[in-house]
């Protein structure tokens, strides 16, 4: 994928011969109304299933809207959005722009609800272009048996990655982002670290589950990750992280805003509300929006420092590459705090107690050694180990270029898929875990309202005769009663 700050509008018109943007091109005033209106469609999709309560909550207070309290939380409740009806909206778009530029659109509805409806890729993409998945159907065919193991490898690698590391990573997140008074700040740095590599591995994981299947059909779907971890600027973290995400963004949004066709400052400005967008896309929260403004402000910054840089910069020498991976990997990690704690009191709180905060006395205990089994230093042992790993993995595969062959892929196939199967993580905490949580977690009063408290801090308010603790890990609502 190509990074947004690295695209001219020329090239991206050479790219995209039928952009959506070109000066005296004599569209068709019907068809500009059914891309429009088909786009509207998509957006309203969204916002009614995602965004609605998000936006009264977010909007009452400043236009003071007539609209009950009551009603918000009814809207946020009651309507269920359908699985995956992002990746759903977005393919949907691109497919109308594609066919407005000029390409062919589905000869029936059949091919067309088959490219949507294709179950591996239906909750969490990639998003993959309509015609780049329509073209394999004239020549598709049963795999050889070098495909098929392929496939398997594929499926259970990511299955290993998925259950074997990123959900045992996921225990310990939640167990100290669900207790951020109780977590030290030495917790919440490794608590950083782990979310990172969770989502990555997860996600990777999910993605070579979803590749792998697709291919046992004698489809290929687009890769969707590149070792994001080892870029060296934000522009090439994008070309590497949620790579059909950043095509998307490209070449639905980035081009037709002007790309980098109208100077600097508005370059700069197209990457703001670009990744602005992305951070909307993710989720309805103040944080996913913090997320995206501070990558777009990276992006910013990359592409300033690139304009004044010259060929023998800093950044080009050892040091420098080895500075720009520190500080890409800092912004990219820093930035993972308000994805995966969305409100932004929380995601402030762990900004302030990074540094300084001592942690509970029974933290160390009930996280690290009831749940994960090893003391703080060996978890920060084994993510370090983790990164090596991966870094291992990244020189053998970008570098030297190293694969496994197909018939030792397959002999390897049975191991990872039982290995999965007997060390997957228990759902169950154990109950010294859970009595632990049970006194950290949000209380809901039922009684004078108490000050809005954060993640694991107790009340200050005596409950009177009746005490609802919601146990977010069981999902299960306890009562106490006298």
């Amino acid at each position: 994928m190509q990074a947004f700050t690295n695209l001219d509008w020329d090239w991206g018109l050479r790219r995209l011969p039928h952009a959506l943007v070109l000066k005296d091109e004599p569209w068709d005033r019907h068809r500009t109304v059914l891309l429009i209106l088909g786009i509207i469609l998509n957006v309203l999709l969204l916002l009614g299933f995602k965004y609605l309560p998000f936006l009264f909550s977010s909007l009452q207070p400043l236009l003071d809207l007539p609209i009950p309290q009551e009603r918000v939380n009814w809207i946020a409740d009651h309507p269920i959005a359908p699985l995956g009806l992002s990746f759903f909206s977005f393919e949907s778009i691109a497919y109308l722009i594609d066919v407005y530029r000029g390409a062919p659109a589905a000869k029936g509805f059949l091919p067309f609800a088959a490219y949507k409806l294709f179950f591996p890729k239906l909750i969490s993409g990639p998003i993959t272009p309509y015609h780049q998945f329509a073209s394999q159907w004239a020549s598709l065919r049963f795999p050889n048996a070098q495909l098929v193991a392929e496939a398997l490898w594929s499926i259970a690698f990511g299955a290993a990655k998925k259950v074997l590391v990123a959900d045992r990573l996921g225990i310990f997140v939640t167990l100290c982002f669900d207790n951020l008074v109780r977590a030290g700040s030495g917790d919440l740095w490794l608590a950083t670290l782990a979310y990172g590599l969770q989502l990555y591995l997860d996600f990777s994981g999910y993605v070579d589950i979803v590749r792998g299947s697709a291919i046992l059909f004698g489809l290929h779907l687009p890769a969707n990750f590149d070792y994001p971890y080892f870029s060296t600027s934000i522009a090439d973290f994008w070309r590497r992280w949620h790579m059909s995400l950043g095509d998307w963004l490209r070449n639905y949004l980035y081009f037709p805003l002007g790309g980098s066709r109208r100077g600097l400052a508005s370059t700069c400005l197209n990457l703001l509300i670009v990744m602005a967008i992305a951070g909307i896309w993710h989720g309805a929260a103040w944080g996913f929006i913090v997320w995206g403004l501070l990558h777009g402000m990276a992006l910013v910054v990359h592409r300033i420092t690139e304009a004044i840089s010259g060929p023998k910069s800093l950044w080009h020498s050892f040091p420098g590459v080895i500075l720009a991976w520190a500080l890409t990997q800092a912004m990219v990690f820093t930035a993972w705090i308000f994805f995966r704690l969305p409100s932004l009191p929380d995601s402030g709180w762990v900004l302030q107690h990074l540094w300084g905060y001592t942690a509970d006395v029974q933290f160390a205990q009930k996280v690290y050694l009831d749940s994960m089994g090893v003391e703080r230093l060996q978890f920060a042992l084994l993510l370090g180990l983790l990164f090596l790993g991966m870094f291992c993995l990244f020189v053998l595969h970008r570098l030297i270029e190293l694969q496994l062959n197909w018939p030792l892929k397959l002999l390897l196939v049975p191991i990872c898929l039982y290995t999965v199967w007997h060390l997957a993580p228990k759902a169950v905490y154990p109950i010294s875990i859970l009595i632990f949580e049970l006194g950290n977690c949000r209380s809901k009063i039922r009684a004078p309202t108490p000050t809005p408290q954060l993640k694991g801090r107790a009340t200050q308010t005596k409950p009177a005769l009746y005490v609802g603790i919601e146990n977010r890990h069981q999902g299960r609502k306890l009562s106490i009663s006298p």
